[in-house]
């Protein structure tokens, strides 16, 4: 009985359909869940769009209101709350009350209904952090939210990662000023700090704590221990 030969040029169907097949199916499904299963709000950039168009720049930079006249738990809370209408109301119910700008603004106030922001910093339900604490110790709000005093819309410049938390963990030093000064944005932290007085060298991977960095007169040890981010 005589044997079937392929011929030749079928050689190249394996190779050329891994090449032009198998592979690029491979990286559309990695490339899609890449897109679609990673949340935006892990990633450095994102910056939503709000239902109202408020500007930092306008509020915390142009007019120099402090971050805590909004975000008024901040020093006592984990959470920096997100002002309820009311606290717009106490300036927007006489200054440019009209504004189309501020329609939803005006809406929300007289329905009693809460303005549906979107979190543009959201940490994952596993990770614990505690805004009070942070302030306490001195660590300035431009650390973590940049210079937002020059954003018109919000948007993420740190990775809020694991790796980016222990980072600053092991040597606070260069974030740390005057519990007083923490929501300066165009402030430096402490010349001293920077210039490395009190701080410690970077500890052993899994070392308990960092040496207590000393500046503005406080002793300020970050834990690098599980449970200090993780509760």
């Amino acid at each position: 009985m005589a044997r079937f030969l392929f011929p030749r040029w079928a050689n190249k169907v394996v190779p050329l359909g891994l090449l032009f097949g198998v592979l690029p199916l491979g990286a559309a499904v990695i490339g899609g869940f890449w897109y679609y299963g990673t949340n935006k709000h892990l990633e450095v950039g994102y910056q939503p769009d709000q239902p109202v168009d408020y500007s930092h720049k306008l509020h915390a930079g142009d007019l120099g209101i402090d971050c805590r006249y909004c975000h008024n738990t901040v020093e006592v809370s984990g959470f920096a709350a997100v002002p309820p209408t009311e606290t717009c109301m106490n300036c927007h119910a006489k200054v440019r009350r009209d504004s189309e700008k501020l329609l939803l603004v005006q809406e929300s106030w007289a329905n009693d209904q809460p303005i549906p922001w979107v979190r543009v910093h959201n940490l994952p339900d596993y990770a614990y952090f505690d805004h009070s604490a942070h302030l306490a110790a001195g660590v300035g709000c431009v650390s973590c939210h940049g210079r937002i005093d020059q954003m018109h819309k919000v948007r993420q410049v740190a990775p809020l990662s694991m790796g980016w938390c222990l980072d600053c963990h092991r040597n606070p030093g260069p974030h740390l000023r005057n519990p007083a000064d923490v929501t300066k944005m165009d402030m430096a932290p402490s010349t001293a700090v920077m210039a490395g007085a009190g701080v410690p060298p970077n500890p052993e991977p899994y070392q308990d704590r960092v040496p207590a960095v000393t500046t503005s007169g406080r002793q300020v040890q970050a834990p690098l221990h599980c449970s200090g981010c993780h509760r």
